[in-house]
């Protein structure tokens, strides 16, 4: 009988204190989205990469510009018949070439703007998450989540700490 009196003062201790650790934590949500969204670095960002987009780009229609007139000349010269067929065996593989050339160039323009904005990105996202951290020590928060990940399944609406990062920000 002994025994069991311990036991259950065990049980009700272990009880207790699981529960007054469950009410002790206090949880937190952000839209991160919504602070990347209206932060300036992010907008200076977005037109950065955009210049150099458009830079790529205009080089690309220049290559694609090159390949499209030296095609015609050969499809002309091959209609008026002065085109030997070793010349015209050398004009596919260099139409090749310059083809390979443009696709090579497409893939290289999107991983450098993919290096690119990474580069300026990664600053940014540094920045909000020692704003994330400052605010959750600050107020005593254990966990934040981000409802722009989709992860949160309910949230109060008086736990969303959003203007305060974007105040430490």
């Amino acid at each position: 009988m002994k025994n069991f009196f311990q036991l259950s003062a065990l049980i009700a201790l272990f009880f207790l204190t699981a529960n007054t650790t469950v009410e002790a934590q206090k949880f937190g949500y952000i839209n991160s989205a919504a602070v990347l969204a209206e932060l300036p670095e992010v907008q200076q960002m977005r037109s950065n990469l955009e210049g150099l987009q458009k830079q790529l780009q205009k080089k690309g229609q220049q290559m694609l510009a090159d390949y499209q007139t030296k095609q015609q000349e050969a499809a002309a010269k091959q209609q008026a018949g002065t085109l030997a067929p070793v010349e015209e065996k050398q004009v596919l593989e260099d139409l090749q070439k310059k083809e390979q050339e443009i696709m090579k160039f497409e893939q290289e323009m999107q991983q450098k703007l993919g290096s690119k904005e990474q580069e300026l990105l990664n600053p940014i996202l540094e920045r909000v998450n020692n704003a994330i951290q400052s605010v959750a020590k600050d107020n005593s928060f254990q966990f934040i989540f981000d409802t722009s990940s989709g992860v949160l399944l309910y949230a109060d609406e008086s736990q969303d700490i959003t203007a305060m990062v974007k105040a430490k920000l």
